[in-house]
């Protein structure tokens, strides 16, 4: 991809998640650096979290059950606008496609308890 990718948090300033989302920038930026264009802090109210690439919402807190994890935006944000991009430890065993042991587990029982 020629042009780095914008990616916007809008955060509720009445619900105090400016750390969350300064957290959350801090992330991408520490994992994808000066291959994104920009990171930005968006300041709303009304219980907003909503997180955009290029204008293309890929999460949003009411719709998705709450905040997402550093490693699962990392990679919706990969799988966007690299999608053939290694994210190290962040991937996990996707790369050897072998379960690791907590999953083997779940597998065995049937799944996950949420």
């Amino acid at each position: 991809m020629t042009i780095r990718p914008r990616i916007t948090i809008t955060y509720c300033t009445q619900c105090s998640w400016l750390l969350r989302s300064a957290w959350m920038a801090q992330e991408l930026l520490s994992t994808f650096g000066a291959d994104l264009g920009e990171v930005a802090l968006l300041p709303g109210t009304g219980g907003i979290f909503e997180i955009h690439v290029d204008g293309d919402l890929i999460w949003e807190r009411k719709r998705d059950g709450g905040f997402p994890e550093a490693k699962v935006l990392k990679q919706k944000v990969r799988d966007i606008v690299w999608p053939e991009r290694d994210l190290g430890h962040s991937d996990g065993h996707k790369a050897t496609g072998v379960p690791a042991s907590n999953e083997r587990g779940d597998a065995l029982k049937g799944g996950a308890d949420t």
